[in-house]
């Protein structure tokens, strides 16, 4: 067995942030865990029969009902009288979190189940073709949001699903990105310390569908960062109580190294547009950092 809980030698794409993201997720809760897993990328390619990557116990559920699975497993362990030793995770992509998900989810909060759910968050439906989902960034170019003369992609501003999940009265909410690990491995660890439902959002760069080297992984994840475009954050209790600050980098930076943007580079108007984006992001979180003497 391998000394990690989610194992090497899946079939995830060279620089998939996802994997290395949920690798990072399992190693900082522990074996005695259950992972509630919908349909998605992570569960193709890492549970690909007769083979699997984890080395806990996983389930596999529909597109939309992680959340509802992993409330039975959590409402089974306490009629065993064993939910205080075992960790529940669910966990999902964007479009399965946000979108064909979100009811499931929302279940899962009201009721109060003590479970960790995570959303890997690639910014589109990556499984079935590069598909935009509740929390694609706008003017993102998707094949169901093609740039062209009369567009510059997605025309819709990305859907503030931590923001809905601190309004369910939950303890804990979070972001994370696959680019600061020890940051993400905190928050999960944070999280289980928890008793109650808890949600955390985790960037995960997808170099199939962002169009970047595979190498560029970790420079990616943390330009989404530091532009204010992906602002890490902790709520408890629907307080904000831990920020990321940063020394703001212009969001070109960001934009200009991903081919999903590459139709924006000439067009200032629509940079601004993403720039103001970035700007109200670093505002309303208290993102930027204070010169320092």
């Amino acid at each position: 067995m391998s000394n990690t809980l989610f194992s090497a030698g899946h079939t995830a794409c060279a620089g998939c942030g996802q994997s290395l993201a949920a690798r990072l997720v399992i190693d900082a809760a522990g074996k005695n865990t259950i992972i509630v897993n919908n349909t998605g990328c992570l569960e193709v390619f890492s549970t690909k029969y007769p083979e699997s990557a984890w080395n806990v116990p996983f389930i596999h559920s529909l597109f939309e009902n992680c959340a509802a699975v992993a409330s039975g497993v959590e409402s089974a362990l306490k009629y065993l009288g064993t939910k205080d030793r075992i960790n529940v995770i669910a966990q999902a992509g964007d479009g399965g979190t946000a979108d064909i998900g979100l009811q499931a989810l929302s279940g899962m909060l009201e009721r109060g189940h003590d479970i960790l759910y995570v959303c890997y968050d690639n910014e589109a439906y990556m499984n079935t073709g590069v598909q935009r989902s509740g929390l694609t960034p706008f003017d993102t170019n998707t094949t169901t949001s093609p740039a062209g003369a009369k567009s510059s992609g997605n025309i819709r501003p990305k859907k503030p699903l931590p923001e809905i999940a601190v309004a369910h009265g939950i303890p804990y909410v979070a972001t994370a990105s696959s680019g600061f690990p020890q940051d993400l491995q905190r928050k999960v660890k944070k999280a289980l310390s928890i008793k109650g439902p808890k949600y955390i959002q985790v960037h995960a760069p997808c170099p199939l569908g962002w169009r970047y080297e595979s190498d560029a992984l970790v420079l990616i994840s943390k330009l989404a960062v530091d532009t204010g475009l992906y602002p890490l954050f902790e709520y408890e209790s629907g307080v904000i109580t831990g920020r990321k600050q940063i020394v703001p980098k212009p969001v070109e930076e960001y934009l200009k190294i991903q081919g999903r943007f590459k139709h924006l580079m000439s067009n200032p108007e629509e940079l601004k547009k993403i720039q103001e984006i970035a700007d109200s992001n670093i505002k309303k979180y208290g993102l930027k950092a204070e010169p320092t003497a």
